[in-house]
């Protein structure tokens, strides 16, 4: 079983129902292109499973966490993480802050000054299959096992 799944909103918030916004705000995925690390509980598939038509996921790694703490974390004030930052945490580098994060020891949401979301671009040179299909229907929706060739064009 995976450690700590990677998860970004792939839907706007227009024609969303009332459970399904309840789920997104509590992952912290309020708006489009909005990506968070979450960390695998018993309750984390069924949330994503139920909320699938508006998301993806996919098992996280250090290194595409380490990226995206370094080129889009960012703290309060929207400014970028520095190692003051890192040390105030109890972090060395980013390179452990981003093993902790996913082998699932740790949850984004503890990290105070830190966002709990990584703000993406849509990909460079757009989407190579339908934004509104699943995975196994052809799209880029539910659980998604190119999900991070996709993260790294919209990073």
């Amino acid at each position: 079983m995976a450690k700590a799944y990677l998860v970004v909103r792939m839907s706007g918030q227009i024609n969303v129902p009332y459970w399904a916004k309840t789920t997104l705000q509590l992952l912290k995925l309020d708006k489009k292109f909005r990506a968070t690390i979450i960390p695998a509980k018993e309750n984390t598939l069924g949330m994503l499973d139920r909320i699938k038509h508006y998301i993806s996921w996919q098992e996280v790694s250090a290194d595409i966490a380490k990226e995206l703490f370094s080129k889009k974390g960012r703290k309060e004030g929207y400014k970028k993480i520095s190692n003051d930052d890192l040390t105030k945490l109890g972090f060395k580098s980013i390179d452990e802050l981003a093993s902790s994060i996913s082998e699932g020891k740790l949850s984004m949401n503890k990290l105070k000054p830190i966002k709990p979301w990584f703000a993406l671009a849509p990909p460079k040179r757009g989407f190579k299959r339908s934004t509104r299909k699943t995975y196994g229907e052809g799209g880029i929706l539910g659980k998604n096992k190119d999900l991070i060739e996709l993260v790294r064009k919209m990073i």
